[in-house]
């Protein structure tokens, strides 16, 4: 099959439609007997993570045999043809395991470093948050667009804390706490992908995080971005797809938190 005649809309389609199968399966194990094993102190990987990635490994390999993968679960393989699928199979895997209905499955497509699509899917929702580049931004195929919100102090944030915070310095406390008095309200979901989205279709006014992986992210940024809203680092300069430190916003707050987020100069034990 020749890869390279397909469009970055069928790309979509089937990133919907694989995410909505990893996702029916996340679903129907949800709080029953599944493994639980520790990649670290707190870092949790399940069954499920292993198996959601899985089923969408096969379905990408089986119709774009040539593209890459990069996924969380120790897949790093980048093809030969440019396109590389990146993949959270299950955002919220702490939460997963504890039985807490808030999760979800993450899939972009990019080609030569370009995000071309990205789906986000929540499965206990049935909301499936979709972004294709250039042409906008969509839950359940109706088009999204962020929050007019032009006032921190009338803001809803989102945040979440990096899986060693017991071990690392930037553990996001100190951030929290400043933007915390600064904000109407801040909410932690323990997804960073469905954080992103609440930003893109206006439930977040903001999102901020430390130490995020590509697979956490590349599908949320490009949603947010073709809904019209601004991402970037800390400093409001580019962001890559490494993570480190994504804020994310409608665009009208975002000199305002990346003031404060910088207030004083970083937090302790940053560079």
């Amino acid at each position: 099959m020749d890869n390279q005649q397909h469009t970055s809309e069928q790309f979509l389609e089937d990133a919907i439609r694989i995410a909505r199968k990893a996702g029916a399966a996340l679903k129907h194990r949800l709080k029953t007997d599944f493994s639980v094993e520790f990649k670290g102190e707190v870092d949790l990987v399940t069954e499920m993570d292993r198996t959601a990635q899985g089923i969408i490994q096969e379905e990408i390999l089986t119709k774009y045999p040539l593209h890459g993968i990069l996924a969380e679960e120790d897949l790093d393989d980048r093809g030969t043809d440019g396109h590389i699928w990146i993949v959270d199979p299950l955002d919220g895997t702490t939460n997963y395991a504890h039985g807490f209905p808030v999760f979800s499955v993450s899939i972009a497509v990019a080609r030569h470093g370009d995000t071309l699509c990205g789906v986000v899917h929540n499965p206990m929702s049935e909301e499936t948050f979709t972004g294709l580049r250039g042409e906008g931004a969509s839950l359940n195929g109706h088009t999204i667009s962020v929050s007019g919100v032009g006032e921190l102090d009338q803001s809803l944030l989102g945040t979440g804390f990096p899986y060693d915070i017991r071990e690392t310095a930037e553990n996001n406390l100190e951030y929290f706490a400043r933007l915390a008095v600064a904000a109407q309200g801040i909410r932690r979901c323990g997804s960073a992908a469905l954080d992103l989205c609440s930003v893109a279709c206006g439930r977040f006014d903001g999102f901020w995080e430390l130490g995020l992986k590509p697979w956490d992210v590349a599908a949320g940024i490009l949603i947010v971005r073709e809904a019209g809203g601004t991402v970037t680092d800390f400093d409001s300069n580019s962001i890559t797809l490494d993570g480190s430190r994504v804020l994310a916003s409608n665009g009208l707050i975002h000199s305002e938190i990346s003031g404060i987020l910088n207030a004083g100069g970083p937090c302790e034990g940053q560079d």
